[in-house]
């Protein structure tokens, strides 16, 4: 059953300065509702890097072919009527983040006709690189200023996934007062030093192409830099994928010799004669399937602005730890990962659990058995949905919530209602 949005569109909220210190003259924030607002029963929804406000399948939005992917109904197996963010119960807002190229004023975003930017005047109307550096906090303090907007105060809960998952924790950090239950799913207090080098390459990729032009692509005539763009997709996708299941999927097989999507495959690159001697593999199919279809979607400044965001977050940024970051949320926390998950892993989410419990913060850290990789929390909603949808009713008492502790280990909790045990999570139903 699909979801209803109660609003949808594109919110203006005035002048915004950045962390940086830099400031546009009005920011606009794409944004869906869905649900009826009851004064207590709000679920802000955070998106991962190149998702969208789109959270959940509308009737009005079944057949918009202008989103795909992430960016469309990204979680709707978690989100609408009868799941586990029940829209018949709760009042869901997802907002679109700055930088991004859904509504929300980023690079792709038209500029203020009479605004000067330092250096030459562009031959567009875009703000290209000129748009300030976004970084994670800009995107909490957005949501925030949307959240005023549509006149909606504290919150039941943030949830989000992946970088969407950085942003939930920024919540308990900067307004610890307005949320009462936050759940980071498959998200980490900071990158580690392997998927900074791999964005960094991703990022290398979109600027070494020629049609990236400095950032400057927009004018009329010119070609978007989609070579580059689909290489760091294919990039993103690798990590997002686990040893695991990219054997299970695709193995050593051959999509064929003579594979029509051999050509399709070749994203622009010189030819390589020796090429035609191999075997075009299934897995290099896959790939280039989801880098085109990426280009067609998204932009490519948005994607060295995004990128940039999720490395430069760091919880404990300002503070001594992460847990004197989180000292001052008096709620309760749950938080998700994946064995299969090597872009954020079930250590990463063992040591923010570890935070919460420093500072005495209510904490369950529900470990999911998996081989999905960092996509699980995207596919895997019969295992994802359970544990969620009982943290929103009762916290960490919920009863599909299973504490594997700050290790990452089962905890022993010999006070808990053996009524009520958790259910280890890869046993859970639909």
């Amino acid at each position: 059953m699909a979801a209803t949005p109660t609003d949808a569109g594109v919110a203006t909220l005035g002048e915004f300065t950045f962390e940086c210190g830099q400031s546009i003259p009005e920011l606009h924030v794409g944004y869906e509702t869905y649900g009826e607002f009851d004064g207590d029963n709000v679920v802000l929804v955070c998106h991962a890097l190149t998702g969208s406000q789109n959270v959940a399948r509308t009737p009005e939005r079944d057949a918009d072919a202008g989103q795909a992917g992430q960016a469309r109904a990204w979680w709707d197996d978690v989100v609408g009527p009868g799941k586990a963010i029940d829209t018949t119960e709760y009042y869901v807002v997802c907002a679109n983040v700055p930088g991004s190229c859904y509504g929300t004023s980023g690079p792709a975003s038209e500029r203020p006709a009479d605004l000067n930017l330092p250096g030459d005047e562009p031959d567009h109307d875009r703000w290209g690189t000129a748009f300030p550096p976004v970084q994670v906090e800009d995107w909490t303090r957005a949501q925030r200023r949307l959240l005023d907007h549509l006149g909606v105060g504290r919150l039941r809960a943030v949830v989000g996934g992946s970088v969407g998952g950085m942003n939930v924790l920024e919540w308990a950090k900067r307004y610890p007062d307005d949320v009462d239950r936050i759940v980071p799913v498959a998200a980490a207090a900071r990158l580690d030093a392997q998927c900074l080098a791999l964005d960094a390459i991703a990022r290398r990729a979109i600027r070494s192409d020629p049609n990236w032009n400095g950032g400057d692509y927009y004018g009329e005539g010119r070609e978007s830099p989609d070579t580059g763009l689909a290489m760091a997709r294919q990039i993103g996708h690798v990590m997002y994928l686990s040893k695991a299941s990219m054997e299970r999927k695709f193995g050593r097989r051959s999509a064929g010799r003579d594979s029509l999507s051999r050509e399709e495959g070749d994203l622009g690159l010189a030819a390589d004669p020796a090429a035609a001697f191999f075997p075009y593999r299934e897995v290099e199919s896959y790939l280039d399937y989801q880098a085109e279809g990426f280009a067609e979607r998204f932009d490519a400044n948005s994607y060295l602005y995004l990128t940039r965001a999720m490395d430069e977050y760091d919880l404990a940024a300002g503070y001594g730890s992460d847990a004197d970051a989180l000292a001052a949320f008096e709620g309760e926390a749950l938080v998700v990962s994946f064995t299969g998950d090597w872009h954020f892993t079930v250590e990463q989410a063992a040591s923010v659990a570890t935070a919460f419990r420093e500072r005495d913060v209510p904490v369950a850290h529900h470990v999911i058995d998996s081989d999905h990789g960092h996509d699980a929390f995207l596919v895997e909603p019969e295992h994802v949905g359970p544990p969620l949808r009982d943290f929103l009713a009762d916290g960490v008492e919920g009863h599909a919530v299973d504490d594997q502790g700050g290790d990452g280990s089962p905890r022993d909790e010999p006070d808990r209602d053996p009524d009520h045990a958790p259910v280890h999570s890869s046993l859970f139903g639909g």
